[in-house]
């Protein structure tokens, strides 16, 4: 849990960015990234060290070793033990930003031994961008002083960091909020044998999420070898095109304890994506409004439902990328539900006729502000290729625990912890009716309805009646009103003539 000293410090690590000319939020987030980076190589290898000398041993493959290291770049020899995050801070500024700027940058691009490199591969291109010495010092000073003595905390510290970026991306791709993320992974509840894939990952929330619902629910089990070997190496996946979304990431996932997590550069509507019939479970949040070139997709999606728009290629990719009896859950904009162009239709029609579709969340359009004002909804199916829907579950969420305005304050109604109990005991659910927060709609009626699945196409608007009184009962209280007016104002008279 996140305190609000906390909050402080982030938040004066921050404005240090801001004062030097640094204002683009993925900007400083990107640099943040950077030096968590240095300092966690080098947080890491303390504890090895102690470690090691209670047992009075080496430590094996540090990323620090003793001796001097050549900088590629300047061919250069440097000392190891300046690179790291506990040396160079207590140096002078000056020397300080020329050790940071002109070797440590570098050599984290370099970094090729340990598990702790796995990450290392997305700072290929990283860029020190920070301007001056004392700018960074004040840097520094603020993350030194941050609580990141554990996974929880320096998770929580990091996703108040990613929540600070309140600008949308490009073609539609925005931070998905973290509350809505967990909601959707406690609907599906991933477990040991489930193998879990976001195609369009930017900050990896959702298999942050997964892993974290594993390591929860399935603490016991993780102490058995095998499957914490599947836990660290080959449970979970995550694709995107953004090398610098790679990046923040890549973090994201090292700060919540997965080790080595698959996750690439990757267009995953391109030919270059191959996957098919391979994952149980898709979470995601694709992105909205985007638009392709026929050429730049791949030809099986198209065959799926044939259009340019990138929320229904991706619904078509995960039908693609699911094994039978997979499972997904994704978030997409309302239009999806009710467009009525051919292509919108044919992805409705692939979800009800020939896979399991379960549940249609309709979700207040409130939900991504202040990055956007998009009305959405979550669509859960099961992949069978052979059908299998006969009747979908709508739920009309009014609230998420927070406003539905810019400033997103908390308050007290939250639909989601009913929308999670209730979508776990569906059986309960068959004796509510349209006129219900939640309901079931039968097959056949969504057939009749040329697939929409727009819930206001289903529910039952329930009207007060109101009874007015008659107009002659009005007029009687009117003359009654009036006559004790005209009482009142004689009796002031009489006193003021006295």
């Amino acid at each position: 849990m996140i305190t609000g000293q906390l909050k402080n410090k982030i938040d004066a690590i921050w404005d240090t960015f801001f004062a030097a000319g640094i204002t683009t939020p993925l900007t400083v987030v990107e640099q943040i990234t950077y030096l968590l980076f240095i300092k966690l190589l080098d947080d890491n290898q303390l504890k090895k060290e102690a470690t090691a000398s209670i047992f009075k041993a080496e430590v094996k493959n540090p990323v620090f070793k003793d001796g001097n290291w050549l900088n590629p770049e300047t061919e250069k020899e440097v000392p190891y033990k300046n690179l790291r995050w506990s040396i160079f801070k207590n140096l002078d500024t000056r020397e300080m930003f020329n050790i940071v700027r002109n070797d440590v940058f570098v050599f984290i691009k370099n970094v090729n031994t340990g598990k702790d490199s796995s990450y290392s591969k997305f700072m290929q291109n990283a860029i020190f961008m920070i301007p001056n010495e004392r700018t960074l010092a004040r840097v520094v000073d603020g993350i030194n002083g941050l609580d990141l003595n554990d996974k929880d905390s320096m998770g929580d510290v990091y996703e108040y960091i990613l929540g600070k970026m309140a600008s949308s991306g490009i073609n539609g791709q925005f931070r998905t909020p973290r509350h809505i993320i967990r909601m959707m992974v406690e609907l599906m509840k991933p477990n040991l044998n489930d193998v879990v894939c976001d195609p369009a990952m930017g900050s990896a929330g959702f298999i942050v999420e997964s892993a974290k619902y594993v390591s929860e629910n399935y603490e016991n089990e993780l102490l058995k070898k095998e499957n914490l070997e599947k836990y660290a190496n080959s449970m979970f996946y995550g694709f995107d095109t953004d090398q610098t979304m790679l990046r923040i990431g890549a973090m994201n996932l090292m700060l919540h304890g997965v080790e080595n997590p698959n996750i690439a550069q990757r267009d995953s509507l391109s030919e270059d994506n191959t996957d098919k019939d391979r994952y149980s479970l898709i979470l995601a949040n694709p992105p909205f409004a985007g638009s392709l070139e026929f050429a730049d997709v791949s030809k099986d999606i198209l065959a799926i439902a044939k259009t340019k728009k990138t929320e229904l290629l991706f619904l078509s990719l995960f039908v693609r990328s699911l094994k039978l009896g997979g499972r997904c859950a994704s978030i997409v904009p309302d239009g999806v539900l009710f467009g009525s162009s051919t292509a919108h239709k044919q992805i409705r029609k692939e979800l009800v006729e020939n896979q399991k579709l379960e549940a249609v969340i309709s979700m207040p359009s409130g939900v991504f502000k202040p990055y956007a004002g998009v009305s959405t909804a979550i669509l859960i199916f099961t992949k069978t290729n052979t059908g299998g829907t006969d009747k979908v579950w709508f739920y009309d969420m009014k609230a998420d625990g927070f406003s539905l305005d810019d400033k997103r304050s908390p308050i007290q109604e939250n639909d989601i912890p009913d929308i999670i109990s209730r979508f776990h005991n569906l059986k309960e659910e068959e004796s509510r009716t349209a006129k219900d927060k939640s309901f079931f709609v039968e097959k056949s009626k969504i057939v009749e309805n040329d697939y929409s699945l727009q819930l206001s196409a289903y529910k039952e608007v329930v009207r007060e009646v109101i009874e007015y009184p008659k107009p002659a009962e009005i007029l009687k209280e009117i003359i009654e009103i009036n006559a004790e007016i005209d009482t009142l104002t004689q009796e002031l008279k009489d006193m003021l003539e006295v």
